[in-house]
């Protein structure tokens, strides 16, 4: 079993993400909406990656219970597999496997206590939501 198969998505916390976006649109060239924005590599349809840049306020609580000002999202194969995995591996998984349109999520800690977000994609709907941010 492929456990981690990418990087899915960068988070942080900050003051202020509307001008942060502004910032990275205007000086970076970042084609943003009010997530962040979204890159797309790898070939078409299934071998593609997405990975996703979203600044966040300062005082969100999504990345609790970490206390860490950033959180990384992986993407993985399947989800509830490596769940049970990682539950019989000892490994603290935060709250249940949501579900959205575009995909799968779950959260974990790691020894230090940072929050990692697994997410099983479902490619061809998060693809028309990002190829929107990235034009």
């Amino acid at each position: 079993m492929k456990r981690v198969t990418g990087i899915g998505g960068i988070f942080f916390k900050c003051k202020n993400p509307e001008m942060m976006r502004e910032w990275y649109k205007n000086h970076l060239g970042l084609n943003t909406d009010q997530y962040g924005t979204v890159f797309i590599s790898g070939g078409k349809d299934s071998n593609e990656q997405f990975t996703s840049w979203s600044p966040f306020e300062e005082d969100t609580s999504y990345f609790s219970p970490s206390k860490k000002d950033f959180m990384i999202n992986y993407t993985v194969e399947d989800l509830s597999e490596l769940l049970s995995v990682l539950k019989s591996e000892g490994v603290e998984i935060v709250g249940e496997i949501q579900s959205f349109e575009y995909g799968k999520f779950a959260h974990i800690l790691d020894p230090e206590g940072n929050k990692i977000e697994l997410w099983e994609p479902k490619s061809k709907e998060f693809k028309q939501m990002a190829t929107a941010v990235t034009k």
